[in-house]
């Protein structure tokens, strides 16, 4: 009888020690969801005839480089009738005419001449430098007007510019006139908005009229304030 005992109870130890254990199931994996990023707010604004891009900036009241840098645009690039421009961070689409105010187009740039683009800001000069303006194809004898009204600060010789006029307009921003044959205005003159201030010159065989807008020392592309 112990014998008996002592056998059923070896076959039941042995069976517990070869029992598979399965082993408690692992919770499962918490899967990182990525957020996905947020859209950029803003508006899209539809390009009218006569709009500048510096215009459109003031109206929404954002810089003209967060323009240029959503909507990618080259500096070779004048605005287009019709072209739709992201404003980043505006809230509604403003019709310019109702948000330009008087001063706004008092201030508004006009060309200095009609003509073609014959080299564009930022291209290469040389090998060390680059245009700091625009040059306008013109034809010999074209008179050159300006682009605002303001105080003549240069009006003669400039080293790397020829017979130039620069004309201040007393809210940061001076244009420049270079090139010419021949200056219609001196030193000290108040000039307003279209007055005749040149007449065109030479580049090499070119003729052509330098132009720049700057806005205290720095160069700005003109192209973003023509309309």
């Amino acid at each position: 009888m112990k014998n008996l005992f002592f056998v059923s109870l070896l076959i039941f130890a042995t069976g517990c020690a070869t029992e598979e254990y399965k082993p408690m199931p692992s919770p499962p994996a918490e899967t990182a969801t990525a957020a996905a990023p947020a859209a950029k707010s803003g508006v899209y604004h539809k390009v009218m005839r006569g709009q500048t891009l510096w215009q459109i900036a003031q109206a929404y009241g954002v810089g003209i480089k967060d323009i240029i840098d959503s909507n990618n645009i080259p500096n070779g690039s004048a605005l287009e009738v019709g072209q739709l421009l992201f404003i980043p961070g505006a809230a509604q689409i403003k019709d310019l005419s109702e948000h330009v105010t008087v001063d706004q187009n008092k201030n508004a740039f006009i060309w200095p001449l009609k003509g073609k683009v014959v080299a564009y800001f930022d291209d290469p000069i040389g090998v060390s430098t680059v245009n700091h303006g625009i040059d306008i194809q013109a034809q010999a004898g074209d008179t050159v007007q300006a682009v605002r009204e303001g105080d003549v600060v240069l009006a003669g010789y400039m080293s790397g510019y020829g017979q130039t006029v620069m004309i201040d307009h007393k809210d940061g921003f001076i244009s420049v006139y270079a090139r010419n044959a021949r200056l219609l205005v001196k030193l000290g003159d108040h000039v307003y908005k279209g007055d005749t201030i040149a007449e065109v010159g030479q580049i090499g065989s070119r003729v052509v009229e330098h132009f720049e807008i700057r806005r205290g020392s720095q160069a700005m592309n003109p192209l973003y304030y023509l309309p």
